[in-house]
């Protein structure tokens, strides 16, 4: 079974991901049908569709899944090389004004006042029940304002939640803006051992300088104002930069035609291969309004400095998780013959239902199985031996360490 075969499988069970049959007139979408003229597009898609991108309705926007390549090989590049991926759908704000350090943090459960100016850190907005309501990046630029990407598909959630509470937050005389800056700046991810290099050939600023999860802005391939920021979704070292929105395909040709580095475009399919091998959650599948940071061991997010302040929402119901563990946690899992899905029924030795899988796939890099799933705390272990319910057979299966590929960030010379 190929990993496009796999992918597609499990695509058939997620609401936000739909594949565009070439002749289709309408697809299903995010509890909605929508041709595919309807789709939103980023500034990419033509380009996408001259380069042989397989297009795909995901959560409301017309991407591509893969290329010519497939998923596979496009996955392995990525780990070798350097790949190309358009994030532009996803959604780009700005927090402005004296309080704005204050507002965020009134959201999210992150030391937002403790980062260096030009540093960021992944975050997560939370409900009063502690609940994760999306994961997002916050930057404290230079410039005054706090630079914010968050998931396309909490779109409309995210800028309703972050509008309404910054209306409140006005009442109360504070000084605090949201500015959506998605459709004047478009978004491309450059990941990969060779990421550095290939972007270094065009932009006017030492890389070097620029460590994980920090940022500047450079103009990157004669494109002026461009926020470069040093981090990605796949466990590689690798950039995001934030390109005015009628100069990014000027920017993705460039880095296609760098001469010294082989730089490819990569689509969703290898995105989310790559993002598994890390560890990394996706909303929607492995973290959701249900699922606490604890639970899903993402408590390194819920900064020390907020946990003594205990401010943040969802504070009350967190920090008891803290003190009495709770009573499932995420892990990673790895197996082999046939792949566990999103859904999948996670059993003990004894065969007792335990957890249920939340995303998997087969690694292209380990050649096996890979996956994550909560399970209840006891079981959550690494080495613990697991049983895995896939089309009406138990699978051998045992929790394992994430990432299960090493992540290489960069941390400076």
């Amino acid at each position: 079974m190929t990993l496009t075969t796999v992918f597609f499988r499990a695509c058939a069970r997620l609401p936000q991901l739909r594949r565009i049959p070439e002749r289709a007139t309408t697809v299903f979408c995010a509890r909605s049908f929508s041709s595919e003229a309807e789709l939103k597009k980023t500034p990419l898609y033509d380009f996408h569709k001259e380069h042989g991108g397989r297009m795909v309705d995901f959560t409301g926007w017309s991407m591509p899944v893969q290329y010519k390549d497939g998923i596979g090989a496009s996955h392995l590049h990525t780990r070798a090389n350097a790949s190309i991926f358009d994030v532009s759908h996803m959604v780009q704000s700005r927090i402005h004004g004296w309080d704005g350090v204050k507002f965020i943090e009134s959201l999210t459960v992150g030391d937002i006042a403790g980062l260096r100016e030009n540093q960021g850190t992944l975050t997560l907005f939370t409900n009063d029940r502690g609940g994760i309501m999306d994961d997002l990046i916050v930057s404290k630029t230079s410039e005054g304002f706090l630079y914010v990407v968050t998931n396309a598909g909490c779109a409309e959630k995210d800028i309703a939640h972050m509008q309404s509470q910054c209306a409140e937050f006005q009442a109360q005389g504070r000084d605090a803006a949201v500015e959506v800056i998605q459709d004047q700046f478009g978004l491309l991810a450059l990941q990969g051992p060779s990421a550095a290099a290939a972007l270094q050939t065009g932009v006017d600023g030492d890389l070097s300088r620029i460590t994980f999860m920090c940022s500047a802005v450079l103009t990157v391939f004669g494109v002026p104002g461009c926020r470069v920021t040093r981090c990605g979704y796949t466990g590689e070292d690798g950039f995001e930069v934030s390109i005015p929105v009628d100069q990014v395909v000027q920017v993705a040709d460039s880095l296609l035609n760098v001469k010294s580095t082989d730089v490819k475009l990569a689509g969703l399919g290898p995105r989310d291969s790559l993002r598994l091998e890390a560890g990394l959650c996706l909303y929607g599948n492995d973290i959701d309004e249900d699922t606490t940071p604890v639970e899903a061991t993402l408590l390194w997010t819920v900064a020390k400095r907020r946990r003594a302040e205990s401010n943040f929402p969802g504070a009350g119901v967190i920090l008891q998780q803290i003190k009495d563990k709770p009573s499932r946690k995420r892990v990673g899992i790895t197996s082999k013959g046939p792949p566990a899905r999103a859904g999948t029924t996670i059993l003990s030795e004894d065969g007792t239902s335990i957890g249920v899988v939340t995303s998997g796939c087969p690694s292209p890099s380990l050649k096996k199985n890979v996956a994550m799933g909560y399970v209840q705390t006891a079981f959550a272990k690494a080495g613990t031996p697991l049983k895995l319910e896939v089309r009406g057979k138990q699978v051998a299966a045992q929790v394992s360490k994430m990432p299960f590929v090493p992540a290489n960030y960069y941390h400076g010379k």
